[in-house]
């Protein structure tokens, strides 16, 4: 067994050393953390770490014998080198062009040793920062939300309204017009579900996923939509990991993340995406979150491109930033991935330098259970139908049976949702609020067939509607409908046999919801 103290003095000196011994130091360097160097008599390097070269930078890299003071920016030099020779940690600038600022820490060696150690990390954001950060995009959240919750009202309006007129004159002079209205309707259906992913109040499904074979699904389509000139690996570690999160909108973060890849590298380069898993011990600060202590399966993004500048990093994940403002750029494709991984239990953060590349590593809450059975995934979320084709005969109630029970604030929605109901050969009593509702059935005896209700009312909101309603009716089938994610209305809707149909939502949809949510037997088919 080599003498550690011995092979120091040896490395230091530069004598005498043998390959087991440069082993040794190497696996105690190679081990540790943060950026690590041991530095000669005159504090020129000697050897270090992976992390040390990593956050010297590309322009720069270390080699035996270069001084400490040629890895910082010439400004502010002088006044850094006389600071670590009284002991005091300093923050410097990389030589390197691009490189963010660092700490550096310099202690000498004990006698007899004649050397130092140097130590390079990156500045943590002070709590006040992390703070700030976090409340901003809270705070840009809610607008968001708020933002779109009114949105999905609008749209499930015109949508539905153009969806009504062409179902009567599909050949009409003015089918094509509708179907562009429909069109353009998804196309704003789908920029709605972008600002709810980032206010983390979208409509998610979760299903427990095996990772592995989400992300092997993805292959092939990614293959054709990064082209010839990017070149895409897969690596999948084994045993496969699961998490509990929406199929789809796990498939809608690969995808934004390696197009995202591909614009960094317009003139090729390579993109890499790998499983695998983390053990975290105690709670660690990423970004401006904490990652708390626990089990995680991991997906890494990693291409080749030309990096992130320091002064953009901060504001990636900022809905409508963007720096392709030119080429179409919305700025919500990486707030949209922050908001479904934050939204899942998950955290993402990146690391960037100029001229090497991004990487973006997610942690999702690891999930013991047996994975779901794969259904047929769409690798988007699909906006709304945009043409929908001559409908076949719907499903009907008996005549004179009991009606639905539809209550709904916006009375062009509520006036739209009552003819496709009423069209679909249902009995319809209709509510412009909660109140209303309650009072048309005070004095009948008559279970409703259902209730369709939106949740965000003036007054007793949806979920109050229903507790009252089933106070009464235990087994009323509830169907509502809101712009909001389940997790954002704070229950367990599916616990409490409640169906919940996101807005926007196409008229087909609505009445295809209801047949769901009725006994077998309740409705025929005319």
């Amino acid at each position: 067994m080599p003498d550690p103290r011995r092979t120091l003095q040896d490395l230091l000196r530069g004598r005498n050393r043998r390959p087991a011994e440069d082993a040794v130091v190497r696996a105690v360097l190679d081990a540790a953390s943060p950026g690590i160097a041991l530095l000669d008599s005159e504090d020129r390097l000697v050897t270090w770490n992976a992390e040390f070269a990593g956050l010297c930078g590309p322009l720069l890299p270390p080699r035996p014998g270069l001084p400490i003071g040629a890895l910082m920016a010439a400004e502010g030099k002088e006044a850094a080198l006389g600071a670590l020779a009284t002991g005091q940690r300093v923050a410097i600038a990389m030589a390197s062009e691009g490189s963010p600022r660092l700490e550096m820490e310099h202690r000498k060696l004990p006698p007899p040793e004649r050397g130092a150690v140097l130590r390079l990390s990156r500045i943590a954001a002070r709590p006040a920062e992390q703070q700030a950060g976090a409340a901003r995009l809270q705070a840009v959240g809610a607008l968001a939300g708020g933002i779109a919750h009114d949105f999905n009202n609008l749209l499930t309006a015109i949508a539905g309204s153009a969806e009504a007129a062409l179902s009567r004159a599909p050949g009409g002079e003015a089918a094509s017009e509708l179907r562009q209205v429909l069109e353009s309707a998804g196309r704003g259906a789908a920029l709605v579900r972008q600002l709810l992913a980032f206010a983390r109040q979208q409509a998610l499904r979760p299903r427990v996923v095996d990772l592995n074979i989400a992300v092997s699904a993805m292959g092939e389509l990614l293959r054709r939509l990064l082209g010839s000139r990017v070149r895409l690996t897969i690596a999948l570690e084994e045993p496969a990991r699961r998490v509990r999160m929406d199929p789809t909108q796990l498939d809608q973060v690969i995808m934004n993340l390696a197009l995202n890849a591909r614009d960094a590298m317009p003139e090729g380069g390579s993109l890499r995406i790998a499983t695998g898993h983390a053990v975290v011990l105690s709670p660690e600060t990423i970004g401006t979150e904490t990652l708390p202590a626990g089990r995680y399966a991991m997906l890494e993004v990693v291409d080749s491109g030309a990096g992130i500048p320091p002064e953009v990093l901060p504001r990636i994940f900022d809905p409508f930033f963007t720096t392709k403002r030119e080429q179409g750029g919305t700025g919500l494709g990486l707030s949209t991935v922050h908001g479904i991984i934050r939204q899942s239990g998950g955290f993402i953060a990146v690391d960037s330098r100029r001229g090497e590349g991004t990487r973006f590593r997610i942690w999702m809450p690891r999930n013991e259970g047996p994975a779901d059975p794969v259904v047929a995934a769409a690798m988007v979320a699909p906006p709304l139908a945009a043409a929908p084709p001559p409908s076949p005969p719907m499903p009907e109630s008996a005549p004179g049976g009991p009606a639905v029970l539809l209550v709904e604030d916006e009375v062009p929605l509520l006036r739209l949702a009552e003819r496709a109901l009423r069209r679909a050969g249902f009995e319809v009593m209709s509510a412009g609020c909660s109140e209303e509702a309650l009072e048309m059935l005070e004095k009948t005896e008559v279970m409703p067939l259902a209730l369709v209700s939106d949740v965000v009312m003036p007054g007793l909101d949806g979920l109050e509607l229903t507790a009252r309603l089933r106070d009464r009716w235990p087994g009323l089938p509830v169907l509502l409908v809101s712009g909001y994610a389940e997790a954002a209305l704070g229950r367990d809707l599916a616990a409490e046999r409640i169906r919940l149909l996101a807005k926007p939502y196409s008229l087909g949809a609505l009445v295809t919801e209801l047949k769901g949510i009725l006994p077998e037997g309740v409705v025929k088919v005319s």
